[in-house]
């Protein structure tokens, strides 16, 4: 059995502490990064912004600034972040959907395996999100045994595109293609914003139909292409 460590480099948002870090975990330094963190309103009103330069040291989490409180921002909030490097190309980038309401655990009725929550965020503005159409181009190509789909997906729309899932299914009305490798999925999209996935499985699996990509999502209208 051959193990891999996979190795990446990554931004993130912490909930603990409310800071953007820059996960490293190749054994090399990466210098002058650029980590970039925007701040959402639900109607995708721009509330906050910030760039920092970063170097990021071999096998390591660097901890880049604590993201501020911000005035103004709706009780359901997104954060986008990105990392590039020095020549500008993008690294990593991640979103998340927050609430200025935290949770809040009942600390005097903890037990010690486990901490109830005594109140939850306020993620109730999701429910509000208007539905959107996203445009996808697949390019399929076959190597050998395997099969690949260069999958692009564009939201053309002036909305937030929340929770884009894809799939491979065999033929239209065929069942999902499993098991399956997707280069990411479960992604959001910002107005105009477009992503370009990788995704690869064993053509024998597709029993002699014809690969389709479908599309759905928390407010994705289904499509298949």
């Amino acid at each position: 059995v051959e193990f891999r460590r996979v190795l990446f480099r990554s931004i993130q948002y912490s909930y603990d502490d409310r800071t953007m870090v820059v996960v490293n975990s190749y054994y090399k330094d990466f210098w002058d990064l650029k980590a970039t963190i925007k701040l959402y309103n639900l109607d995708l009103t721009e509330k906050f912004s910030r760039n920092v330069i970063v170097d990021a040291g071999p096998d390591s989490a660097t901890r880049v600034f604590v993201v501020p409180a911000v005035a103004g921002l709706s009780r359901t909030y997104f954060a986008k972040l990105s990392l590039k490097d020095r020549n500008g190309k993008l690294l990593s980038s991640n979103f998340y959907w927050l609430s200025t309401e935290p949770d809040r655990l009942a600390w005097n009725k903890t037990k010690w395996y486990y901490t109830p929550t005594k109140t939850y965020g306020d993620l109730t503005g999701l429910e509000t999100l208007p539905d959107v159409a996203v445009d996808v181009t697949p390019q399929f190509e076959t190597r050998g045994e395997e099969d690949l789909a260069h999958v692009t997906v564009r939201n053309p729309t002036g909305h937030l595109a929340f929770g884009v899932h894809l799939r491979v299914l065999k033929g239209a009305n065929g069942g999902e293609v499993l098991p399956i490798f997707w280069q990411d999925n479960y992604f959001s999209l910002l107005p105009g914003e477009s992503r370009k996935l990788t995704v690869t499985f064993d053509k024998k699996l597709l029993d002699g139909a014809k690969p389709v990509i479908a599309v759905d999502g928390w407010n994705i209208k289904r499509r298949a292409e």
